[in-house]
């Protein structure tokens, strides 16, 4: 993390807990660095971060006040009511389209959910990676499902931290949590069955389902309180669902966190109805309070329960690794492995090498301690920008955790028109329609937080409230 963010962090902490309240001034640039032995150019730096999200304002002659008015957070978008019947996805072509136009990098990356490398350990990383390079020869062959064993240790002992203690053997290593995901489904599911899914979801999960030919039934989900189980219930009842795939932990794109309560009624409505859950916890360690969220898994206590937990690190150490896992029910495990085997035999002995001497070094849960706060700030940074930038009445999502807004703008904005728009001026969206197999949320956006607050990037949201308010 960059020195003067952290100064910063650190001072706006001092504002929410009213050690400086309201209309007082903040200490001068030097007492500041002697407090926080840093230089007086990063006081500077990070007093101009503070000023520009809003929780100090400068007055001439005098220094720097802490604003009066504190910023009023948004409304929250609407609960979804998505269509009660299973059907087929569609328009997910233009995933891929919209990719391959704003993978650029003169672009603004607000579109992919991918942190920038800024907010990842990469010096960390590229130390195990050389060392894996240096000792590849002799693990020169396939890593062959399950994985490999020193990486399965490793998985094991994070998932003792979500209050799950799993066999190491029993975690099948895949090529990211799209993969794991993906062959939980073929698990338990085949072409023409049904999967009930939150709605919006993430896209990615969306096409799995379409290539997998099976259809998606989309419950309405609430942006703070997450998928509704009256609904679940209701569909289960009247459908004959296979699966359900949700995120309970800081959601994609809503930022939902599922409360325990929560997590275990839904274990139980699957316990009952007989249907599988797959759980994709892959933001469940960049929590801005700092506690690590229970799964779904670790209440899964009934033989008969049919939890499939899935997760990668592409969200907290590198998406090119492409290293995920899944961990399923005993008696599906070996399924699971046959299924990756004959996918694509194997997840690179590199990348598998490089994340477990990574993890073992122990360092990992020192860089989430620093990351989780960062992420916070980006994302009430964001927050903040919208609010000011575009047009009145703009709902934004307050999530919890991870690093995406879910932004719901007047319904007469056609935000597929605005992706195009964007494209134009350099800046990548993920319009809401391609979040729902039905393409609902055609009003709505999902935007990446995990980028370095710059004037470019500033710049950029400036331009996507003016095309916004063009447009009405």
């Amino acid at each position: 993390m960059t020195l003067y963010r952290d100064i910063a962090i650190r001072i706006n902490t001092r504002i929410e807990q009213g050690l400086y309240k309201p209309g007082e001034r903040l200490p001068g640039v030097r007492p500041l660095s002697e407090q926080f032995g840093v230089s007086i150019s990063t006081v500077v730096q990070a007093q101009r971060q503070l000023e520009s999200q809003g929780s100090i304002e400068a007055r001439p002659r005098s220094g720097y006040y802490i604003c009066q008015r504190p910023w009023l957070k948004p409304e929250l978008p609407t609960a979804s009511r998505p269509p009660q019947k299973p059907m087929p996805v569609t328009g997910q072509e233009l995933v891929l389209q919209l990719a391959l136009a704003a993978n650029q990098a003169d672009f603004v990356q607000l579109g992919a959910a991918v942190p920038h490398s800024a907010f990842l350990p990469l010096r960390a990383l590229q130390r195990s990676l050389g060392k894996a390079a240096r000792s590849y020869q002799q693990f020169a062959n396939y890593a062959f499902p399950p994985g490999l064993p020193e990486l399965q240790e490793q998985i094991a002992r994070r998932m003792l931290m979500n209050a799950d203690a799993v066999n190491p053997a029993d975690i099948v290593i895949t090529d990211g949590c799209q993969e794991a995901v993906a062959l939980s489904l073929r698990a338990v599911a085949k072409p023409g069955d049904v999967i009930a899914i939150e709605s919006p979801t993430f896209y990615g999960l969306l096409q799995v389902i379409d290539s997998l030919g099976m259809k998606a039934l989309e419950i309405p989900t609430d942006p703070q309180h997450g998928i509704s189980l009256a609904a679940l219930q209701m569909a289960v009842e009247q459908w004959p669902v296979k699966a359900c795939v949700t995120i309970p932990n800081f959601s994609n794109p809503l930022g939902t966190l599922l409360s325990d309560e929560h997590k275990q009624a839904l274990v139980l409505l699957a316990r009952q109805h007989r249907f599988a859950l797959i759980e994709d916890d892959l933001y469940g360690d960049l929590g801005f309070a700092g506690d690590r969220p229970r799964s779904l898994k670790s209440f899964a206590s009934d033989p008969q329960d049919q939890v499939y937990y899935c997760s990668s690190f592409s969200k907290t150490v590198s998406p090119g690794l492409r290293c995920g896992w899944v961990h399923a029910p005993v008696a599906s495990t070996e399924r699971i492995m046959y299924l990756k085997h004959v996918s694509n035999l194997a997840t690179s002995s590199l990348s598998q090498m490089a994340l477990a001497d990574y993890l073992a070094q122990g360092t990992h849960e020192r860089y989430l301690r620093q990351v989780q706060p960062l992420y916070r700030q980006q994302v009430a940074l964001f927050s903040q920008a919208i609010s000011k930038y575009f047009p009145p009445g703009t709902r934004i999502t307050q999530p919890a955790g991870g690093f995406v807004l879910w932004v719901e703008l007047d319904p007469r904005i056609d935000t597929l028109a605005l992706t195009h728009r964007a494209i134009e001026h350099k800046i990548s969206i993920a319009p809401g329609q391609i979040f729902s197999a039905s393409q609902k949320y055609r009003n709505c956006i999902r935007l990446n937080c995990a980028q370095p607050w710059s004037p470019r990037l500033e710049a950029a949201l400036i331009e996507l409230g003016r095309q916004v308010q063009g447009m009405l």
